[in-house]
């Protein structure tokens, strides 16, 4: 049977990449509705780092325009020494290259506008709704059920439902999320609190500072600058679910985690240590997703996306970048089905482009994780296992930031109809 752009489609999972993909959906003129098992007063706490690959991406679908003005903009992370003397330069953003700066913003500020949005266009979303399992699949849709009993179909499901995520199993029964060794930790506190280096007057943020224990990030997180985010990583064992939340839960150990080392740190990052507000401390277990050989069903009508499909850890701020991208491309290609572009083909397609830019990003993390490592680990490892940028290599990022997404699913979609 030809394919043809799916007459409605269940989202599973209303957060950054469920909500967005409604509204691209949407954009694009297919209608959607999304279960969430959490309440619709749920807070999701920290703010995150949108780069051009993805600010390109909210603006297509008319998000940026109402955000823009609601987070902090700017285009470096400088890397420093125990020695304040500065080491390299990582482009998060570059206007004048990409068309956007780096934007970094409150996630739930980002979360609320995106249901603002679906809101103002008549886009259901259902909380307090627990999805449970597929009852069956056939080649005209998908009939899925709730915790309370309930049952529903679509021409398409898709799993946004995080890391965790319980439409996995759908496809993937025993695939679980692989620990990585290591626990983010973060508190926010005033910029004012700060010991800035009297030698530099204009301190450039956010900064990574690397010494003796690893690095510590300070990045700003409001409009003005006046709130930064201070963060660094602690290797731990692994913990079940319970022992994630206990960590989170005690305030004095994550204060204790930070402290550890304290004095080997300069003067900076201990006034940071020194200031912690436990009210906002966070913390977050470092999980991937294993490479998994298919992101859809053998029908393609059951699809995950973003952490769902390839979680990646958070040092290079791309997961929420990526799952846009997961998200735009997906719709474009949903649009195209029929006159020679067959579901199947487009989702591998979407699949192979989408994987080498994870493949990309997963390299990435792993040479930006050594750079986070102790000095003296860093040292015993091999020669480009650390990375390494250049502070006049505005160009870096460039197989990153520099795609649309629009061009390239253009250039397929020519290719199958000819």
């Amino acid at each position: 049977m030809p394919s043809s752009p799916p007459t409605q489609v269940a989202i599973i999972g209303a957060g950054l990449s469920g909500l967005s993909f409604a509204l691209a959906l949407h954009k694009i003129g297919i209608p959607s509705t999304i279960w969430e098992v959490r309440s619709n007063n749920f807070v999701q706490g920290g703010a995150i780092m949108l780069s051009p690959n993805a600010l390109r991406i909210l603006d297509a679908i008319g998000v940026y325009k109402r955000i823009r003005d609601k987070g902090f903009h700017f285009e470096t992370l400088t890397f420093k020494n125990e020695h304040d003397e500065t080491t390299d330069v990582y482009y998060f953003g570059h206007e004048q290259l990409y068309g956007y700066k780096a934007f970094r913003v409150y996630r739930q500020i980002l979360i609320d506008e995106l249901k603002l949005m679906l809101h103002e266009r008549g886009i259901q979303v259902k909380y307090d709704t627990k999805f449970t399992h597929v009852i069956a699949e056939t080649p005209e849709n998908v009939e899925f059920a709730f915790a309370d009993g309930s049952v529903s179909t679509a021409s398409l499901l898709i799993g946004a439902d995080g890391i965790h995520s319980t439409l996995r199993k759908a496809i993937y029964p025993t695939v679980k999320p692989q620990y990585l060794g290591f626990v983010g930790m973060t508190s926010a506190i005033q910029t004012s609190r700060l010991h800035f280096p009297q030698s530099e007057p204009h301190y450039p943020l956010p900064v990574a500072i690397a010494a003796g224990p690893g690095a510590f990030v300070i990045a700003p997180q409001d409009v003005d600058g006046s709130e930064v985010l201070i963060g660094t990583q602690s290797a731990l064992r692994e913990q079940d679910r319970a022992g994630w939340s206990n960590l989170q839960a005690d305030k004095d150990e994550v204060v204790r985690l930070f402290s550890r080392n304290k004095t080997s740190w300069p003067d900076l990052v201990q006034s940071a240590i020194e200031n912690i507000d436990k009210d906002t401390i966070n913390t977050w277990p470092y999980y991937a997703v294993p490479r998994l050989e298919k992101w859809a069903s053998p029908s393609g009508k059951i699809i995950i996306l973003g952490d769902a499909a390839h979680a990646v850890p958070p040092t290079t701020g791309q997961g929420v970048n990526q799952a846009f991208e997961d998200v735009w491309m997906l719709a474009l290609l949903l649009r195209e089905l029929g006159e020679g572009v067959e579901l199947e083909e487009a989702l591998g397609f979407w699949q192979r482009w989408r994987q080498e830019r994870v493949d990309g990003i997963l390299d990435l993390t792993r040479a930006m994780n050594n750079k986070r490592l102790p000095l003296a680990e860093q040292q015993r490892l091999p020669k480009g296992a650390v990375w390494s940028g250049g502070v006049e290599d505005t160009e870096q990022m460039g197989w990153l930031y520099g795609p649309r997404l629009e061009d390239v699913v253009a250039e397929w979609v020519r290719g199958q109809r000819k």
